[in-house]
């Protein structure tokens, strides 16, 4: 996430969303960072969703790693270094999304309330975090947080690449024999 702001070709949208409380409300993108996915878990409430390790982790650990990596890192220099960042970035956060929701140990926020959202309607993950990321992107803009190609595309593609990742990441249960996919 931080890194994907320090490529200066657009932030993914929640960080849209959190650049924008910052410059309207003050506090540090990692802090909204924490402060929103603490919140997001209200949602859970009537989605009937289970906080897990991960969950907590997610929210305890994110928002402070973003805040320290954006002290740290710089922007990366020329334009293909960027695009190449940002592409990995989309791809990464893709298979991480696959890979902790996968291990069984609680969804991050964001993560829980789309998994929620599609047992309880059965459409699609890749559509419910689409209209999720579009959503917070809006809010976002109009809080002043700043968009480019790669919160388009990191929009359109987190959803897919989530949807694709996670049957190749999950744990199986016990008395599971074959992964689906």
């Amino acid at each position: 996430m931080a890194l994907m702001l320090r490529s200066g070709l657009g932030l993914d949208p929640w960080d849209v969303f959190h650049q924008g409380l910052q410059r309207t409300a003050g506090l540090s993108v990692g802090a909204w960072v924490t402060i929103c996915g603490a919140l997001v878990l209200l949602f859970w409430i009537p989605l009937r969703q289970r906080p897990g390790l991960g969950t907590v982790a997610n929210v305890l650990v994110i928002g402070a790693a973003m805040d320290l990596t954006l002290r740290m890192a710089g922007a990366p220099g020329p334009l293909p270094a960027r695009i190449a960042l940002m592409a990995a970035a989309i791809v990464l956060n893709g298979l991480a999304t696959g890979l902790y929701i996968g291990a069984r140990f609680g969804s991050g926020p964001r993560d829980g309330l789309m998994t929620g959202l599609h047992r309880r309607t059965g459409r699609s993950l890749r559509l419910i975090r689409t209209g999720i990321e579009l959503t917070v992107l809006a809010a976002g803009l109009l809080l002043g947080g700043t968009a480019g190609i790669g919160t388009v595309a990191y929009a359109l593609a987190i959803g897919p690449l989530a949807q694709f990742f996670l049957p190749w990441c999950t744990v199986p249960t016990t008395g599971q024999t074959s992964r689906k996919g």
